[in-house]
């Protein structure tokens, strides 16, 4: 099986706007992101996160790498356009990957950011 580029989206929320909030999420996130899809540092590429303006003690791409994830991967983070009736106290990702790609990719949409793309969720348990 030969190396594909692909990418992995994955969105979470924090109940409140600290560090230790934006912190457990994004782990959470990362560690299921990089379980669900066999991954390791090595086979990530380029790590986008993007996070709600209400989100603003921490940075999404600084807790990912505090986490232990993306030590040698580039990170960046952005703040989401602010659309009326937009999730709050969201943090989304899109993991760019390179390796052989063994099943289908795995997207993971955790707590609140679930109603986002439920397709994606079928058979999970609720995850707020």
């Amino acid at each position: 099986m030969e190396e594909n580029v692909y990418a992995l989206r994955g969105a979470t929320t924090v109940a409140h706007d600290s560090p230790a909030e934006v912190d457990e999420a994004v782990k959470e996130l990362m560690d299921r992101l990089y379980s669900e899809n066999g991954l390791s540092d090595r086979d990530v590429a380029f790590i986008l996160f993007s996070q709600t303006r209400d989100i603003r003690t921490r940075n999404a791409a600084a807790a990912c790498r505090s986490s232990g994830f993306g030590i040698l991967t580039p990170l960046f983070c952005v703040q989401e356009a602010d659309i009326a009736g937009g999730l709050p106290l969201a943090i989304r990702v899109m993991v760019l990957v390179n390796h052989r790609k063994e099943r289908e990719a795995r997207m993971v949409y955790l707590r609140g950011a679930s109603s986002l793309r439920p397709e994606y969720n079928k058979g999970d348990k609720e995850d707020d």
